[in-house]
């Protein structure tokens, strides 16, 4: 997690409403907080009527959110749109029946080089089809990783999604690592 280079987190929201255009009241699920950058660029892109359910499994990072790193949070989690759920992302997918237009995920290190033993379900055949049922039909799972990874885009293929992969880099200024993101969409049909 580093402050200094976004655009990639941001563009995981950025793309994601893309696909979302035609959508009024969306509904959206964040799973991961991290230091606000999906948020922030999810609210500057959704309609007004948008909603937002972030999920974080470390509350210390919430209260850091609103307490030490207001300069780099800004406001993000006073916005009415947004209720933060404490706990693991992967089980608010699991509860999820479909309902989420998009579910934008930025946990650990993407599908590879997990730092938590327990988020290899997010990225394994039952956590995307988990995901996929909660997700309304045409909605955007939203994937961001640190690394590409052709298995993984081919395993959410396997489990019905429609994948675009797309390399970005880290920075807003073409600088930076590069990054992943995929952007699997639940067919309409």
């Amino acid at each position: 997690m580093s402050s200094r280079l976004s655009g990639s987190e941001e563009a995981l929201a950025t793309l994601a409403f893309e696909r979302l255009s035609d959508r009024t009241g969306p509904r959206v699920l964040i799973g991961g907080l991290g230091m606000g950058f999906t948020l922030r660029a999810a609210q500057g892109v959704a309609p007004p009527d948008a909603r937002f359910v972030v999920s974080e499994i470390v509350p210390e990072l919430v209260d850091w959110a609103t307490r030490h790193m207001g300069p780099v949070f800004g406001d993000c989690l006073s916005d009415p749109r947004v209720e933060v759920r404490i706990g693991d992302v992967g089980e608010q997918i699991r509860a999820a029946s479909v309902g989420y237009d998009a579910i934008l995920l930025d946990v650990d290190n993407g599908p590879d080089g997990l730092t938590r033993e327990g988020n290899d379900a997010l990225y394994g055949e039952a956590g995307l089809r988990a995901a996929k049922r909660a997700l309304r039909p045409g909605g955007v799972f939203a994937i961001w990783s640190a690394a590409d990874d052709p298995r993984f885009t081919r395993r959410l293929g396997n489990c019905g999604f429609e994948v675009q992969a797309q390399g970005l880099r880290a920075g807003r200024t073409k600088r930076g690592a590069r990054h992943m993101i995929w952007l699997a969409t639940r067919p309409a049909g």
